[in-house]
């Protein structure tokens, strides 16, 4: 089955567990993983090979169908929650759509990613991550001094069941006070929502819960040009506290008058 295929088969099948628990003035409603393996066969469909990519594809992929969107108020969005091994929450939430802010400025960066490393990385991602990884972006962004401590970490969470981070970082400031940085690293056609941001606080919270969190998300732009967020928990659900945008080139291709404008702001106390 190719992936346009899987994706009109995934969009039929939640569409048929939404409309199986579904009344109107619900703002959440809950279901098993069983459920999905019970509503392709309803809907005479082949079972998923992933039965768990029905729910990633949701949370992270693709939008609902518009049998769930159509349901939604205005300014809400329904989203996907985990809430136990194997249990998933439909919420009825504030819409929450992150996309670069493309009319910020572009601060050039010296690559220093090993050509071997950029040669033979595996998909957008693990690009992504390596390119943090050997620049030290995320050191430049946050103004920590920060130390890869585990990527890809999987692990469960009260009340939520089994979460996934992509990398992990801990971090010193001048002070010596230690800080914990999950990141979602995301590229190709994956997206990012509140849930993610979420389920990496909660994670902080249960396993480092003597450090600073300080949450963080890293995408592609055009150009190769690296997004850096770092979100903050509010009373309103989470938010993007500060975005920056980083390109990396080689040496020569930073000019002078750049070099000049950076030490002009870096004086100015706004680098």
């Amino acid at each position: 089955m190719n992936f346009m295929a899987n994706e009109k088969q995934y969009s039929r099948i939640i569409a048929f567990i939404f409309q199986a628990h579904y009344r109107p003035g619900l703002t959440e409603l809950e279901f098993e993983r069983e459920e999905i393996v019970r509503a392709a066969t309803s809907l005479g469909l082949e079972r998923p090979k992933n039965v768990g990519d029905v729910v990633y594809s949701f949370r992270f992929r693709q939008p609902f169908p518009k049998e769930i969107r159509s349901t939604a108020p205005a300014n809400k969005e329904w989203v996907l929650r985990k809430v136990g091994n194997s249990r998933y929450r439909f919420v009825l939430a504030v819409q929450w759509t992150l996309s670069p802010n493309t009319a910020l400025s572009v601060i050039k960066v010296p690559d220093a990613t090993p050509g071997v490393i950029s040669r033979y990385a595996l998909g957008d991602e693990q690009a992504l991550l390596s390119k943090l990884r050997y620049n030290r972006l995320v050191d430049l962004f946050t103004g920590l001094t920060c130390y890869s401590l585990q990527n890809h970490l999987r692990t469960s969470v009260a009340d939520i069941g089994q979460v996934e981070t992509d990398e992990l970082y801990v971090g010193l400031d001048r002070r010596g006070c230690h800080y914990i940085l999950p990141i979602q690293a995301k590229g190709g056609r994956d997206r990012l929502g509140a849930v993610q941001i979420e389920q990496d606080i909660a994670l902080c919270a249960e396993k480092f819960p003597a450090l600073v969190c300080r949450p963080l998300a890293a995408q592609f732009m055009a150009d190769e040009v690296i997004a850096l967020f770092e979100f903050e928990d509010t009373e309103a659900g989470v938010r993007v506290r500060e975005e920056r945008h980083y390109q990396l080139v080689p040496q020569e291709q930073l000019t002078v008058e750049e070099l000049s404008r950076y030490r002009q702001a870096s004086d100015a106390g706004v680098a």
